[in-house]
């Protein structure tokens, strides 16, 4: 009975460390490449808007953070840094200040999806047809499988 119970035991801890580990490592294996330096570069000198993503904010932690240059124009978003990886990436527009999981959750209607992040070492994302990035002040990133604040940077 003890030994029927072990097994169990240790085929549950072996099944949930796989588990965990392929969680962590599948958004790794799928990403997709940065965009090259050169089209990052050439959407930074065109950008009406520029933030930095700090790791440090209230709602980041060190599984969860950003940390580098964000660029907005009305046609696109870019990112100069690194995003700790993660699935279901989500770029969303806030007209307030967002720091943290509570305070994303409690706003999160009011804010507009522009897009998933498929990639953690820069991106550049194309803005939907009828956002007006000036009408917003932070860009936030969302993990929507897991409801976990990863980032934001105000940009005005």
């Amino acid at each position: 009975m003890l030994k029927a119970l072990l097994i169990i035991i240790m085929t549950l801890a072996i099944f949930a460390a796989g588990f965990i580990a392929g969680v962590y490592s599948l958004p790794i294996l799928t990403e997709q490449p940065a965009p090259d330096i050169a089209v990052l570069k050439q959407h930074q000198g065109r950008a009406q808007f520029s933030a930095t993503f700090k790791p440090d904010l209230k709602g980041s932690d060190r599984f969860h953070y950003g940390d580098g240059m964000v660029y907005l124009t009305n046609d696109a978003i870019s990112m100069q840094g690194t995003l700790s990886p993660g699935p279901d990436y989500q770029l969303y527009l806030s007209r307030n200040f967002i720091d943290n999981e509570a305070n994303f959750l409690a706003q999160k209607g009011t804010m507009q999806r522009v897009a998933g992040v498929r990639s953690f070492n820069g991106f550049k994302l194309v803005v939907p047809q009828g956002i007006d990035v000036s009408d917003y002040n932070t860009v936030v990133i969302w993990c929507e499988s897991f409801e976990e604040f990863i980032t934001a940077a105000q940009y005005q």
